[in-house]
């Protein structure tokens, strides 16, 4: 059995070599779309949704090679939605993983259409299975990450959040591409009623734990090990786990979610480990 260290690199480097397919610049007069495309896409990451879709397809038996194409699926719609995120209009950060982002490289005008292209281009990858399209479309759309970024936006500068606002939040946001990676691979390898509720439960308690992983790391972390600025939430009067909570209810609740995940896909046992190791890992990730 792979170490988990080895096996995360196994995955990655499959979802690295399926990406690199997609970054093909071709000589033709509109090719800086392709370039703006490719530089965000390539620029690096951790790749953990796209792995969640291989590792769950792989605990459940199934054809990892054979899920590739929707695991780059979504790392192209997380990674357009980290373009359009970082814009003037809406984040305004000026680094993403330790490179420029995109629309200071490329501009404003061709950062959109660079988001928009590999949106596009994930749809037509996830084309092959109706059910996965509309899965797609919900946790990618306005009842979704989409609805999350709505009212991460309206909730700026509010200190009268609760915290089940703030869960609602980023159970949309950030936890919705979590859950879309992990209910593919269901879908894929055929999981029985039981099998998919586990896995939702698990992915939606890692995406909320993920969430607040990050928003500790902006209020303690360092801009060279995140690749980003750092303390830029407090700046604009983000609402987060950290304002919410404070630094220590913020811990305890990552937690207590990091607990609940690991219980919940515990439930498949040995062939969990890696799953229950990377949980483990994302609590304590510096990046």
């Amino acid at each position: 059995m792979m170490k988990f260290a080895e096996q995360f690199e196994y995955y990655r480097s499959l979802i690295e070599g399926e990406l690199d397919t997609y970054c093909e610049i071709p000589n033709c007069e509109e090719k800086v779309i392709y370039e703006a495309m490719a530089y965000s896409l390539q620029a690096g990451g951790k790749r953990i949704r796209p792995i969640l879709t291989l590792a769950v397809c792989d605990m459940l038996g199934g054809d990892i090679r054979a899920a590739l194409p929707f695991a780059a699926a979504i790392e192209m719609i997380h990674t357009y939605s980290l373009i359009h995120d970082d814009l003037p209009c809406m984040d305004n950060d000026d680094m993403r993983r330790g490179k420029p982002t995109c629309h200071k490289v490329f501009g404003e005008a061709i950062a959109v259409l660079a988001g928009d292209a590999l949106l596009t281009q994930a749809f037509g990858l996830a084309a092959s299975n109706a059910e996965i399209v509309v899965n797609f479309a919900d946790y990618a759309g306005v009842t979704g990450m989409i609805g999350g970024q709505v009212l991460d936006m309206l909730y700026e500068g509010n200190y009268d959040v609760s915290a089940e606002q703030l869960a609602h939040l980023q159970t949309m946001k950030t936890g919705a591409l979590m859950k879309l990676a992990v209910n593919n691979a269901a879908i894929l390898c055929n999981a029985s009623i039981e099998q998919s509720e586990k896995l939702w439960n698990f992915a939606t308690n890692l995406g909320l734990a993920f969430q607040i992983r990050d928003d500790i790391l902006d209020f303690t972390g360092d801009a060279t090990t995140l690749g980003k600025n750092v303390g830029m939430d407090l700046e604009r009067g983000k609402t987060t786990f950290v304002t919410v909570l404070g630094l220590d209810g913020a811990s305890e609740m990552l937690q207590k979610l990091t607990n609940d995940a690991i219980a919940e896909i515990s439930y498949f046992g040995d062939k969990a480990q890696f799953l229950i190791d990377l949980t483990k890992y994302l609590l304590e990730r510096e990046s």
